[in-house]
């Protein structure tokens, strides 16, 4: 059934038919000659529903050149932008978690280190892979590890503030961008080992995983190695940052795994 369009509008629709409408009074108090208006309008209905429309609005003139009406036709373009809304989400976000994707984290790492050069703050990367996940694909399935990785995902996202990024790059690898941390690179060093911290002792908590449609669960342990390399002005290449705290974490791995292994100025810093 067709939605009713109330006279209910968002602040952002509002603002937009207001500044028309003052618009086309200036046109005429100046002796302009008014202009027309196309543009895309949300308005939200009586139920909470939004809908978007493209709206065109065109002045109808007098004979002495005053705005006798306005002449407007709206069309409905919900379908269009749930579509466009959709195509994003594909584009920029993994699918299984919902977090962004590796072309969104290299994005918003090239906006950081942009961002560092020109305030002095500072920022880490961290690059971690699971160290137990095949097992657990292997013994109950992926649909297990897809489980696992949702909830991976969720811890992250509960250790760091609204600022940082998290995102899942591929199978049991995720990164998380830290930002606006202290200009002081030995501050900025223990900042971020802190919270590297937390993340390892949060992922290797025990996680309950549902397995089946009678509500049973399995405990499974998964810990995580973690790399960490600060970002300075001296990095070029996002791609380059990246690949710095894989080596990183490869060094983690490699030392026992469950440990944290921080890069300053390429010399490693491993903790348990």
């Amino acid at each position: 059934m067709q939605q009713t369009i109330e006279e209910i509008h968002t602040p952002e629709s509002q603002a937009v038919s207001l500044g028309y409408f003052t618009q086309l009074h200036a046109d005429l108090a100046a002796g302009r000659p008014p202009q027309s208006f196309r543009g895309e309008l949300e308005y939200r209905c009586k139920d909470g529903s939004t809908v978007w429309t493209e709206v065109m609005a065109h002045p109808i003139l007098g004979v002495d050149g005053s705005v006798v009406e306005i002449l407007g036709v709206t069309r409905d373009i919900s379908e269009r932008k749930r579509a466009e809304e959709l195509i994003r989400e594909l584009a920029y976000y993994d699918t299984l978690t919902s977090l962004p994707n590796r072309r969104l984290l290299l994005d918003r790492l090239a906006q950081a280190m942009a961002a560092g050069t020109r305030s002095d703050r500072s920022g880490a990367l961290m690059f971690m892979d699971l160290d137990n996940f095949k097992s657990l694909n292997d013994q109950h399935g992926h649909a297990a590890g897809d489980l696992l990785l949702v909830e991976v995902g969720r811890r992250l996202k509960a250790c760091v503030r609204a600022v940082d990024t998290v995102s899942r790059i591929g199978g049991d690898e995720f990164v998380v961008l830290l930002c606006d941390l202290t200009p002081d690179q030995a501050e900025a060093a223990d900042q971020a080992n802190k919270l590297a911290e937390k993340i390892r002792v949060s992922l290797a908590a025990p996680y309950l995983l549902p397995v089946s449609n009678n509500s049973e669960s399995i405990e499974h342990h998964c810990s995580a190695s973690i790399g960490v390399v600060l970002i300075e002005p001296q990095h070029q290449s996002v791609e380059g940052l990246l690949r710095w705290a894989d080596a990183a974490m490869y060094i983690a791995k490699a030392g026992g795994r469950n440990r944290i292994t921080l890069m300053v100025e390429r010399r490693a810093q491993q903790r348990p």
